[in-house]
């Protein structure tokens, strides 16, 4: 993949986050991780009140969606209409769920954007990424989002690598993207919109779009339907 793959532009269809005209403001996903936090509480806080009750300190949720009673939310976190929450969720704040998503049974969230109609429905770990329109992650699959080493994560182009300056950073998941389960993408990962990856996988550096991760990366383009 190319740096002008990675890009939000070619990744995302921003028209499907309530945060769209932030994304908009950079050029890579990652750029807009130290900033999550604030951009919720600011959607938050212009949120209209006949639509979204406040819950708790910065946390807001659509009248739509109903919160069991074994999940845990930590703000600042927005939850979008029609979106459900499974028991057992875990948000542990700089989160934002758009509209008709599953957080699922055991689901543990920090730091994430997830655009409209994301499933992250069982057991599943996204901390430090954006996962975009319709993209789904298979039961227990992750992201990794801290290099065993500690050291700052690179993105890793076909035309060079990119520096990003930051500790952790999970994965930048394009739209319409499918996850197989038990799948792990590690730090710094870049999946293309329209692409699947097997279940069991680990998968390093990034996916073009339309492709499939097959193993031991191996990719193949995806063939016409």
């Amino acid at each position: 993949m190319k740096k002008e793959q990675m890009t939000i532009k070619k990744l995302y269809d921003t028209t499907k986050t309530m945060a769209g005209p932030y994304l908009e403001q950079y050029t890579y996903p990652w750029e807009v991780f130290p900033h999550i936090g604030k951009i919720v509480k600011e959607l938050g806080n212009s949120l209209p009140a006949e639509e979204y009750q406040q819950v708790g300190e910065d946390v807001w949720i659509h009248k739509t969606v109903t919160i069991p009673p074994t999940a845990t939310i930590k703000g600042p976190a927005i939850f979008g209409r029609d979106t459900e929450i499974r028991p057992g969720a875990f948000v542990r704040g700089n989160v934002l769920v758009g509209e008709g998503c599953v957080v699922g049974n055991s689901t543990e969230l920090k730091n994430v954007i997830l655009f409209d109609s994301v499933q992250v429905p069982h057991y599943n770990y996204v901390g430090d990424s954006i996962l975009g329109y319709k993209s789904h992650m298979g039961a227990g699959s992750l992201t990794s989002n801290v290099k065993s080493d500690k050291t700052l994560v690179k993105v890793h182009g076909e035309d060079g690598d990119i520096e990003t300056g930051l500790k952790k950073f999970g994965g930048a998941v394009g739209d319409f993207v499918e996850v197989g389960c038990g799948t792990v993408l590690n730090p710094g990962t870049v999946v293309g919109p329209h692409s699947n990856i097997y279940p069991l996988s680990s998968v390093r550096g990034c996916v073009n779009q339309h492709s499939i991760y097959k193993r031991d990366g191996v990719i193949v383009e995806k063939r016409e339907q």
